[in-house]
């Protein structure tokens, strides 16, 4: 049964899931394992998860100790492209939709979209570029 509301069990879950796709995908596999190994369990993404946890109740329900700031961990990945990051949305969608109900499912990917956004713009990549070569 989905998951009708925000908790800190819930997130971890979602995080955990999300990230067990992620590996094991063609596109965002091999960027998270280069940064932080192909392991859940070892320590790189132990801090990261740990870290995620408290972002995600930060940005769900307002109660976490997280203060940092999500996008420098993510500026030195390597080259990432718009479809990077609309497949990180595309498997966050899934996760999202798959545990919780559509109402909170809804504000997660809101959320998420958002940043992607905001990662997007800060990394100077522009889905209208294309269209600015054309005048």
């Amino acid at each position: 049964m989905p998951y009708d509301s925000v908790d800190r069990p819930s997130i971890e879950r979602m995080v955990r899931e999300f990230y067990t796709d992620v590996l094991q995908d063609d596109i965002l596999g091999p960027i998270f394992i280069k940064a932080l190994g192909n392991d859940l369990k070892n320590g790189k993404w132990h801090e990261h998860l740990n870290t995620l946890y408290n972002f995600w109740m930060q940005m769900m329900t307002g109660e976490s100790p997280y203060q940092g700031h999500p996008f420098p961990p993510h500026a030195f990945l390597g080259p990432l492209q718009r479809e990077t990051f609309e497949r990180w949305l595309e498997l966050f969608h899934a996760t999202v939709y798959r545990l919780f109900v559509p109402e909170v499912a809804d504000k997660f990917y809101r959320k998420a979209d958002i940043l992607a956004e905001q990662f997007m713009d800060n990394l100077g990549i522009n889905d209208d570029d294309d269209e600015d070569d054309d005048y």
